[in-house]
């Protein structure tokens, strides 16, 4: 079986050796084989491993979660399809932004006005508003939207750390082969109302219906259940969700 040393495993990744080495310490990344001269090397298990380090890290997760992550079983193939999914939405995100600085870039060289529809495409997060609206009323779009707005880079950037560790967490469990009535999947139901308690426009009347709702559309629309894994995965949160709404709401 083929192995890389340290040094090579860090150029190929872009970092560090003393990078991999502080993985290594926290149990995050263990090299493959250690040899008598005290060289680590690392197989094509640690390099996919890593994979998944720097793709967390990429999401904005701390050290502590990703480990958190990483231990749990689940299937490589299934967590990694979820960051490709996450991966692609961003790709389109940014080329629709670069396309708009290049024409603003353009217009301005030709000494004419740019056009405002056209200045600010790629760099807002409404393209839900009116499945939101449709679904929850303009009121639930526009608290939540007004709660995003009010919020600095970190603390947006922390938010979204919190979805992804939550994603992963479901993916995690759906992939594991729980039921959606077990105390784990109960308990990651449990978090996932939680976490929506925390957004402005979650109606606090019929929330049992909301959270059902919620878990249907998952199923339905195949951009949010990229977040889960797939359609599979989907439908095991929208399960877990509506014994929890049961139970609990």
């Amino acid at each position: 079986m083929k192995e890389w040393s340290i040094q090579e495993i860090a150029k190929l990744a872009g970092t560090t050796s003393r990078t991999l080495r502080h993985y290594g310490e926290l149990g995050l990344l263990t090299p493959s084989s250690v040899g008598a001269n005290g060289y680590r090397r690392y197989d094509s298990a640690a390099l996919l491993r890593l994979q998944r380090i720097l793709l967390l890290r990429e999401l904005g997760l701390g050290l502590p979660q990703i480990a958190e992550i990483i231990a749990r079983p689940a299937a490589a193939e299934a967590a990694l399809a979820a960051h490709l999914a996450w991966l692609r939405d961003e790709q389109h995100r940014l080329a629709r932004q670069i396309a708009s600085v290049e024409k603003t870039i353009t217009t301005l060289e030709k000494g004419e006005e740019p056009m405002a529809e056209d200045m600010f495409d790629g760099f807002d997060h409404t393209q839900y508003e009116d499945e939101v609206t449709e679904r929850w009323g303009e009121k639930a779009y526009a608290d939540s939207d007004r709660w995003w707005r009010g919020m600095d880079a970190a603390t947006q950037a922390d938010w979204k750390a919190q979805t992804a560790a939550l994603n992963a967490a479901w993916q995690d469990a759906a992939a594991s082969g729980l039921t959606s009535d077990s105390a784990a999947a109960q308990e990651l139901a449990a978090r996932h109302v939680a976490w929506l308690r925390g957004i402005p426009g979650t109606p606090a009347a019929d929330l049992a219906g909301y959270v059902r709702g919620l878990g249907e559309m998952y199923v339905a629309d195949e951009r949010f259940g990229a977040n889960y894994g797939g359609a599979e995965g989907a439908a095991f949160v929208r399960d877990a969700l509506a014994v929890y709404a049961d139970r609990n709401l």
